[in-house]
């Protein structure tokens, strides 16, 4: 079968493209893309066949097509673009990608900004919440919108969570004669109706007061809201961590989160992942939301009921936290570990000798590998004349390592 050709069409119409892409244009006898693109060829000799609301037709079309084709997208056809779909449906070695200049790369272009440290993030799909996560995360975004997740939405989306030292730059209508780029703040985006082809670019100038928060491993305990210190303590948080061994794109149960402590600073290890905090108790749910907001994660969903009842419609999971059961450890543990891979990992801690034993019972019959840690913690009192230590109550450390 013939190579199919995806040709980016620049900014600039016509005039943007190569010599190369307009000859391939030119011997095609199927030309596929938007109606834009298709519009700037007005006199192709072949057959046109317009991109639609529904794709599937045209990768059930490209799948037969034996005759020269060209298919047109925007920019870089890779970038955000349809590369991506026709790469799952379609033979790689059939595609050939001619890119051309994004839409992105023109609007730093026309700003005079660098653009070689931003995130790219499309809302498309993601929704306001997801793109506004990955803004906040870095200080330089280029932000492609839609007609629902728009410019003023995201401005929105980053005030309500005290994210407003962004300076912003609307670009609209890129390379038509209707180009338009304003700059402006956060507040002003929310005065303006965007023009539907737009790139918004967002570059952090300051933080405020409660978006200073830099991760770190052993969040000092008093930091954190919490319902009669129902914490998992700063140093046994530390060592549960480690015990989880998180990989960045995993996909974390915190079961009985109480304070939220270990999603919080698991948040910041998980930068592809999610974090599933599940809690029980409604007031040591506002104390979530109120960390969850604290210390601005990104990656945490608070679930809201009663384990193991509440864990059926969850994605599965890589790792599995245990901080607490309300009295249902084994049926916890039967779920989880129908839902676990090979190779999973469950963290449990026990301050009872009476969970322990019951959970290593469970993981022998399951035929899991175990180790227990115990750990003891003594601090200095604060605010005294004499540095005496106080002791808290040991905590077990149970990791479980499910056998393939």
């Amino acid at each position: 079968m013939k190579k199919i050709y995806v040709i980016g069409a620049g900014v600039e119409g016509e005039e943007g493209f190569g010599s190369r892409a307009l000859e391939l244009i030119d011997a095609a006898q199927l030309l596929v893309g938007g109606e834009r693109q298709l519009d700037l060829f007005p006199d192709f000799s072949g057959e046109k066949m317009v991109v639609g609301a529904n794709p599937s037709k045209v990768i059930e079309r490209l799948a037969k097509e034996t005759r020269p084709t060209v298919v047109l997208a925007s920019g870089d056809p890779l970038f955000f673009g349809i590369g991506r779909l026709l790469l799952r449906n379609l033979p790689a070695e059939r595609l050939e990608f001619v890119p051309n200049v994004t839409s992105v790369q023109y609007a730093f272009a026309k700003i005079r900004v660098p653009w070689d440290d931003a995130v790219f993030v499309s809302a498309h799909g993601r929704g306001v919440r997801g793109a506004v996560d990955r803004i906040v995360a870095n200080d330089k975004a280029a932000v492609l919108t839609d007609a629902v997740n728009t410019p003023a939405a995201i401005a929105r989306e980053l005030i309500e969570r005290g994210r407003d030292g962004y300076a912003a730059w609307l670009c609209e209508n890129l390379g038509t004669e209707e180009e338009k780029i304003t700059e402006t703040d956060l507040k002003g985006l929310l005065k303006v109706e965007a023009a539907p082809l737009n790139v918004l670019i967002l570059i952090k100038e300051y933080e405020t007061a409660e978006a200073r928060y830099v991760p770190t491993l052993g969040i000092p305990d008093d930091q954190f809201a919490s319902l009669r210190k129902l914490i998992t303590k700063e140093e046994i948080r530390v060592v549960t961590l480690a015990k989880l061994k998180l990989r960045h794109d995993m996909t974390l149960w915190d079961i009985g989160a109480g304070s939220g402590s270990i999603s919080v600073e698991a948040d910041h290890l998980l930068p592809n992942g999610q974090i599933l905090a599940i809690e029980r108790n409604p007031e040591c749910r506002e104390c979530i939301k109120e960390n969850l907001r604290r210390f601005n994660t990104r990656n945490v969903t608070l679930v809201e009921g009663h384990a193991p009842e509440c864990l059926d419609d969850l994605p599965d999971p890589d790792r599995v936290f245990i901080g607490g059961s309300g009295g249902h450890l084994w049926k916890i543990l039967e779920l989880v570990d129908k839902r676990l891979p090979a190779d999973g990992r469950i963290v449990l801690n026990a301050i009872t000798l009476d969970t322990l034993t019951g959970a290593i019972e469970f993981f022998d019959n399951a035929g899991y590998e175990v180790e227990v840690t115990t750990v003891n913690i003594a601090r200095t009192r604060p605010l005294t004349d004499y540095k005496m230590f106080e002791a808290y109550n040991p905590v077990y450390i149970l990791s479980a390592v499910k056998e393939g």
